[in-house]
């Protein structure tokens, strides 16, 4: 849904973009695109000199950029919506990530995990959904 102000009208996320230390793009490679499914994308050529990878899946984009001095969020984080998310949960422990179920949250089933360079993330889906396991 659009929201409309005068002048102009916000019509959705193009991406989200996580800091990651220098050297760390195959790890993340293994996790974003390995672990979570995601497509890498091709940066452009004056981007990609500077490091990072970029990640697309489910609607989602994700720029990981190479950041000087990099400390990863641990909490700010961005808030995924998943659909079988019992499953991921399994997934992600299976492959070595810590999951952190929290209820607080009305309207939804969520936990929390960390990428493989700690950055925090949120993985939810509305209560209305089931899942299958």
């Amino acid at each position: 849904m659009a929201l409309e102000t005068p002048g102009f009208t916000l019509v959705g996320l193009h991406h989200v973009q996580l800091a990651i230390p220098s050297g760390a793009e195959d790890r993340c490679r293994e996790f974003w695109g390995g672990v979570l499914g995601m497509t890498e994308l091709e940066k452009p050529p004056v981007l990609a000199a500077r490091g990072g990878c970029w990640f697309r899946g489910g609607g989602l984009e994700v720029h990981l950029g190479v950041e000087e001095d990099f400390r990863p969020n641990r909490k700010a984080h961005p808030g995924i919506l998943v659909s079988s998310l019992h499953a991921l949960a399994e997934r992600l422990e299976n492959h070595g990530a810590s999951v952190t179920w929290d209820d607080n949250f009305p309207g939804h089933d969520r936990f929390y995990a960390f990428d493989t360079v700690g950055n925090r993330l949120e993985f939810l889906q509305p209560t209305a959904i089931t899942d299958a396991t």
